[in-house]
This record gives structure tokens, sequence and C-alpha cells, in this order.
């Protein structure tokens, strides 16, 4: 798992340590130390703690302009004993929100597990930005986490979306696909 790297592309683009609005503004980054883990394996220091221990992201870019967010997720994404989804939207999300981040891509292709509760923040997140013409896209989950996502029925709030070669899109280009997805999707 070290040698999974949050997508690097973009970094030309965006990066959150210099974005002074981003809760990881002012982060410094080793490309040597490694001290994050998920399951007792160590993961590549670019990845972002927030406050859930087996879950990190990567806020890959933002688009205060056109109000979205993109992020790349690492790990297991618990609810049910960890309460993950309460830690995303408190640490990283309502600080988002409060610039005017109201459209999320979160790419799931790393998240290894889903383990559910109940969907309250789910739908906090969603009520904080339905009104805004809003959405929340899980892009890319491998097929098991995507099957206990969708158990846990939470598609309610969050589409779950496949698109294999986002890495070839600029932020802007898949924002436009996804966005135009979503609006099909809403109508």
């Amino acid at each position: 798992m070290h040698e999974i790297e949050p997508f690097y592309n973009w970094r030309h683009l965006y990066t959150a340590e210099e974005d002074e609005q981003s809760p990881f503004f002012g982060r410094e980054y080793s490309e040597f130390e490694y001290s994050n883990t998920v399951y007792n394996y160590y993961i590549h220091p670019q990845w972002d703690y927030f406050g859930a221990p087996n879950l990190y992201l990567k806020i890959l870019f933002v688009d205060y302009d056109f109000n979205y967010a993109i992020i790349e997720l690492i790990g297991e994404w618990n609810d049910a004993v960890e309460n993950n989804i309460e830690t995303l939207k408190r640490e990283i999300i309502d600080d988002l929100e409060a610039h005017g981040i109201y459209k999320y891509i979160l790419i799931c292709e790393n998240v290894l597990n889903f383990f559910s509760s109940d969907d309250s923040y789910y739908e906090e997140w969603w009520d904080d930005i339905k009104d805004e013409g809003g959405w929340i896209v899980a892009l890319n989950m491998p097929e098991q986490t995507k099957q206990e996502f969708l158990t846990a029925r939470l598609q309610n709030y969050v589409a779950v979306l496949e698109e294999p070669k986002w890495r070839t899109f600029q932020p802007q280009h898949l924002f436009n696909l996804v966005d135009n997805w979503m609006m099909k999707r809403l109508d």
C-alpha cells in the first residue's frame, strides 16, 4: 500500500497545502517518512490524515468559481465503528462548504471496504448542498465496496458512478462530465 500515491498529474493546477482556504493549508510533506497506516500497512506520506483512523484523503482539486472539489480516498470507510462520515463531514466538508463548495467528486477506487451505520450524516450533507444544486458522487468504487454502499441505500444522497478513464481528463473536464451526468439524473 505504501506505493499507492494520490493522483499527482494536477499538482501544477492545484495543491491543497498552498490554498489558503483549504483545511490542509501550510501542511508540509515528506517523501521518505512513512507514519500513517491502513490495517497496519504504511501508506504513502502524501495522503492526508483528517481524523479517521483507517481512511485518508487527498484534495486533488478545488474550483471556487464553479463550486466543486475532487477528493481521492484510500483505506477503509467505516461508519459502523469509527463514524468516518461524521469525521469527513466535520473536518473537511464543513470547511469546504463554508467556502462555497457544494459539488463533490469522491474518487473511491482505493476504498477497500465500507461498513455502514445510519445515514444521518449523509442526509445532513445532502441537506446542506441540495438547495444550491449540489451533489455528491462516489467514483469508481471497487465492486465489493460498491455493493456494501448500495446495500446501505446511501445512493439517495451519494451517486455511485464509473469513469475508469478519469485520470485522462483535466479537472474541469471531469467535473463537466460528472455534472452533466448529475443534471440528467436529477431531472
